[in-house]
């Protein structure tokens, strides 16, 4: 028998998961309900609402295999489906609505949390139970898995960008951020692989910071799109909504897996005494600036890993007015002189 938070026993936290999954489940409809663009929410919505009950129940009350293995990567496939029918709703179009847009993220989804997964090998913060034996599946199950991580994260963004945060504004910063930064990144990243391994369970928040100081200079430098060009124009929407986008994710993130057979658990050695379901309390803080740090790392690979054409069309169909665009910008060496 599992306790967290304090004591609270595991069945008061599932009915509280249960419900919250249930207002998102209606918050969602509602911000459809309500988008001023002319556009229903569309049949492929209610079908992944109706899936995502459909799991939960499977995995608290059937218990089916299938389900229980695989249950983050069915969960989070269909919670993609249903915002991004909400996003349709309020822009008249969508990721899922331009495949290739959307392959290419979720693809790069892949190597990008892998990077996570080697500094996690050294600095040994999670382990995961319950993993199929067979490795076909348990590669099927890992790949889709990692896959839904943009996409989560940045569909999220995209409804809550398109819903209000496209309007928000601020003074326009002009701290200059340049080499200090990017050496900054460079130290951030290295210390917790060069520290001693005894140490490493109390360094990987540096790891959740390390990406953002490295490549979001770089970025905007390159032309690039970046938050802090964001932040420059005084247009900071975007950046709030990966913020906030990270939180919502982080805490489906934990719920979702504390009830899966196959599940990471924590197992750094520090604040484990209140947790909310696996996660000790203070952990969930890093899940917003993780946002953000997806962000940085998606636009890194996508402009170095795709060809130009892929770039294009990540230009011309991935939602170019909201979070996850990828300009297809000139390469550093064409852009030498600026800053």
């Amino acid at each position: 028998m599992r306790w967290t938070f304090g004591g609270y026993h595991e069945g008061v936290l599932e009915v509280l998961g249960v419900m919250l999954t249930l207002a998102a489940a209606a918050g969602l409809v509602m911000l459809a309900c309500r988008a001023p663009g002319p556009q229903p929410y569309p049949w492929y919505g209610w079908v992944c609402l109706g899936a995502l009950g459909g799991l939960e129940l499977l995995l608290l009350a059937g218990r089916v295999p299938v389900v229980e293995t695989f249950f983050t990567s069915w969960i989070w496939t269909v919670y993609i489906g249903a915002v991004d029918a909400a996003v349709y709703s309020w822009r008249g179009d969508s990721m899922l609505h331009h495949a290739a847009a959307f392959w290419s993220m979720a693809g790069l989804s892949i190597p990008a949390w892998l990077i996570f997964e080697a500094y996690n090998f050294r600095l040994r913060n999670w382990a995961y139970v319950g993993l199929p034996g067979h490795f076909g599946e348990l590669a099927l199950g890992a790949g889709w898995a990692f896959a839904t991580i943009f996409p989560g994260i940045f569909e999220t963004a995209d409804l809550i960008h398109a819903s209000f945060a496209h309007g928000l504004r601020c003074r326009p910063w002009r701290r200059r951020v340049g080499a200090a930064w990017v050496a900054a990144g460079v130290v951030v990243l290295l210390v917790p692989l060069l520290a001693p391994a005894r140490w490493g369970g109390y360094l990987f928040a540096l790891v959740w910071a390390g990406f953002i100081l490295l490549l979001e200079p770089l970025h905007r430098n390159w032309g690039w799109p970046s938050l802090l060009a964001d932040l420059e124009a005084g247009q900071p929407g975007r950046g709030v909504a990966l913020l906030l986008a990270g939180g919502a994710c982080g805490f489906f993130w934990e719920f979702w897996n504390y009830w899966a057979r196959s599940r990471w658990e924590y197992i750094f050695p520090i604040l484990h005494r209140w947790r909310i379901f696996a996660m000790p309390v203070p952990g969930f803080l890093g899940f917003p600036p993780f946002a953000l740090e997806c962000f940085a790392l998606y636009i890194g690979l996508a402009q170095l890993l795709l060809p130009p054409a892929w770039r294009a069309d990540l230009l011309a169909h991935g939602c170019s007015d909201g979070v996850p665009a990828v300009k297809a910008a000139s390469r550093p060496s064409e852009r030498r002189g600026r800053h």
